[in-house]
């Protein structure tokens, strides 16, 4: 059977080039106020892993005010809650409950990802994944740019009589493939490999998973449920499961007496390869890139930030929506708040 390798998550979460970063953000706000706020203030830092919630970076509203990026893409691919996004372009949306916002810092941008308790009279339930993925030295200074995928357009494949379901946010499963990721991506390039998938399987479920390429590297993240197994080897804790040859094809079952669905996140690709030098928000090649992104941004602040607030959230009423370049989109078959299970 293929090799795996089996490790505790962290926090954050280890990656493999061409990734850098993963947070599995899983959050129970309380009921917001009239300002969509907390019943507490955040201390700037708010990580507290025991905590039934977080407010990160954010005061009254949780999330992470306006900050720099520069030389690598964020991908934000949501499970349920709601992110306000804005940003040095003028740029904003809103979006979650399975949408993925996949943006391309590139040469440099400020954008702010803040959570507003929506609901008054029922708790607000958050869960997402921070993926990023870095950009080859040939394309850390491109033009920033965003795109968003609704939910309702993001392909999903179903397995198994209905038990196992993928949901494809980049790269090709079972000949489903995703929506275009951003032009200047290295998951632009189907030659790169670059797969994310999001497997959901109930009780008895069994999947096989097609193999990747030989040379590309491929983990599983484990984040819910009480246990499956990978190639019959059993995993009953949070992990990250990595793959020693990703052209091997993977066998996931779950028990058939399994008490709650089991969750995983697959993240692979063909290496970038190139010398990494991350400081903060800022990931390029070599040290004298990373001190000159900081002198452009203590000069340019990257085209500075046009919101009157550092954390931006829009009016509780407005519906799910992206706005670049001052043209306002909104998914398909939009639903009005009441009708949508927040």
């Amino acid at each position: 059977m293929p090799s795996v390798r089996i490790e505790r998550l962290g926090f954050p979460i280890k990656t493999a080039d061409p990734f850098l970063f993963l947070v599995y953000h899983k959050d129970s706000y309380p009921p917001g106020n009239a300002k969509m706020e907390a019943p507490k203030v955040g201390n700037g830092s708010d990580f507290d892993p025991d905590a039934p919630y977080r407010m990160y970076h954010g005061n009254k509203i949780p999330g992470f005010p306006q900050h720099p990026h520069r030389g690598f893409e964020t991908i934000t691919a949501t499970m349920c809650g709601i992110i306000d996004h804005s940003d040095s372009l003028g740029c904003s949306g809103r979006y979650g409950m399975g949408d993925l916002q996949w943006m391309t810092a590139g040469k440099g941008i400020v954008h702010g990802e803040n959570f507003p308790l929506i609901n008054q009279d029922k708790r607000n339930e958050n869960r997402f994944f921070q993926i990023w993925i870095n950009l080859p030295e040939k394309n850390k200074m491109v033009e920033p740019t965003q795109i968003m995928h609704w939910a309702e357009k993001v392909p999903k494949v179903d397995l198994d009589n209905g038990k196992v379901k993928v949901t494809v946010w980049a790269g090709e499963y079972n000949g489903v493939k995703s929506l275009a990721p951003p032009p200047k991506s290295w998951a632009s390039d189907p030659a790169n490999d670059v797969a994310i998938y999001f497997f959901k399987l109930t009780a008895g479920a069994s999947v096989s998973v097609p193999a990747g390429n030989k040379g590309s590297n491929r983990s599983l993240y484990f984040v819910e449920g009480d246990a499956f197994s990978v190639n019959g080897e059993l995993v009953d804790k949070p992990s990250r499961i990595v793959v020693e040859n990703a052209a091997d094809t993977l066998e996931l079952s779950v028990p058939s007496d399994a008490k709650t669905d089991v969750e995983i996140l697959l993240l692979q690709g063909k290496p970038i390869a190139e010398n990494v030098v991350q400081h903060g928000p800022f990931v390029m090649n070599t040290r004298q890139q990373i001190q000159q992104a900081f002198m452009d941004y203590q000069k340019t602040r990257f085209g500075g930030w046009p919101w009157k607030e550092d954390a931006v959230v829009f009016p509780r009423e407005k519906g799910r929506f992206v706005s670049v370049n001052g043209v306002e989109e909104n998914p398909p078959n939009v639903m009005s708040r009441s009708e949508s299970d927040l």
